[in-house]
């Protein structure tokens, strides 16, 4: 499925409960500027799934509750810079999930008990520059490069899991 460079700039877009198995699908480059989209209860398996170089700045979105399973995902060079973004519940398992080098600036961005498992969780070269985000009840290794994005202490804005900050035995 392709929505490349898509604009969601109003109103309600729902791919609640979807199921993409297999193959591609690619927001790459869409711009999330208004309105609301709801990924809630999606499940993504296998294949391709690309969110790279999008733009989040307005819109609620929703990702509660998804699962993204044996797929490459990349969330790479997108920008969370205003509105809502919810991963809330979400659970990532084996496969690749990557957040290099996105820019997180504004708005609110949610990992609230999302799951990590069996997974390559990568986040070097990410941004944290503003906004809140919070990682709360995250339940999984600190993600690859998080903690050299966030600072230690986390920047102001960044919520992580009291054991994400404890020194390794």
């Amino acid at each position: 499925m392709d929505f490349r460079h898509a604009t969601f700039s109003g109103g309600r877009v729902s791919f609640h409960g979807a199921t993409f198995s297999g193959g591609e699908v690619s927001f790459y480059g869409a711009t999330f500027s208004g309105g609301e989209v709801s990924f809630y209860d999606a499940t993504f398996s296998g294949g391709v799934v690309s969110f790279g170089g999008v733009e989040f700045s307005g819109s609620v979105v929703f990702f509660e509750d998804a699962t993204f399973s044996g797929s490459a995902v990349n969330f790479g060079d997108a920008t969370f810079s205003g509105g809502a973004v919810s991963f809330e519940i979400v659970e990532f398992s084996d496969g690749v999930v990557y957040f290099g080098d996105a820019t997180f600036s504004g708005g609110v961005v949610y990992f609230g008990d999302a799951t990590f498992s069996g997974c390559d969780v990568d986040f070097i070269g990410a941004t944290f520059a503003g906004g809140d985000v919070n990682f709360d009840g995250t339940s999984s290794p600190v993600p690859q490069g998080l903690l050299t994005a966030v600072g230690t202490p986390p920047s102001a804005g960044v919520t992580l899991p009291s054991a994400w900050l404890l020194p390794a035995p």
